[in-house]
């Protein structure tokens, strides 16, 4: 019999969302990386330092755990910090930067939910008062889900980029069809939505 491990299958998941997600810089340009694709300017670096930020914010701060032991950056949630500062970096701060800083976040983040139980209450600062006090379980699957959302922006961007796709490296989850039958695919479902539209 298989013993139940929620801790596991909730880093297990949260962990191939982190993959993917830095996967989707590999082999592109610094312009690349930083262009803003949407009118929102959603770009790839962007979403990697907003998940970084959400990371170190409730799976440090609101345990009591935080990660910096000083100032934190210029674009860390502040009443004196730009608007969405934190989806999108600077010439200043290089994809290095901001992919290592994402890692420490894992680590850190790892770090809380090993220590912690799933049950442990922590308090979100920036949330509602009466709707601050979490448990670390319902925070990890919070987290978990942010994740896999920008991870989707991110598999967007990256396909509009260069047609590059795939859930995780090594595993595309798309039919093994040519560039021929794609096309194709997508000038069915064009005719489709013109009909439905008709």
């Amino acid at each position: 019999m298989i013993e139940p491990n929620p801790k596991a299958d909730l880093l297990r998941y949260l962990q191939e969302a982190r993959d993917a997600l830095v996967w989707k810089l590999d082999g592109l340009s610094e312009y690349d990386i930083r262009r803003p694709l949407t009118p929102t300017g959603t770009n790839l670096l962007g979403l990697v330092k907003h998940v970084a930020g959400i990371e170190l914010g409730y799976l440090g701060d609101t345990f009591g755990r935080p990660f910096f032991d000083g100032e934190p950056p210029f674009w860390w949630y502040t009443e004196e910090s730009e608007a969405n500062s934190d989806m999108w970096a600077t010439t200043d701060e290089s994809r290095e930067l901001i992919v290592g800083l994402y890692r420490q976040a894992w680590e850190h983040s790892d770090s809380t939910i090993a220590t912690l139980p799933l049950d442990a209450i922590g308090h979100v600062p920036w949330w509602p008062e009466e709707r601050r006090e979490v448990t670390l379980h319902h925070i990890v699957v919070r987290v978990l889900s942010d994740t896999q959302r920008h991870a989707g922006h991110a598999d967007i961007v990256r396909e509009l980029l260069d047609g590059s796709v795939g859930y995780v490296q090594g595993k595309d989850n798309l039919p093994p069809e040519d560039q021929a039958w794609w096309e194709e695919y997508r000038s069915r479902l064009e005719r489709v939505a013109r009909e439905a539209d008709s």
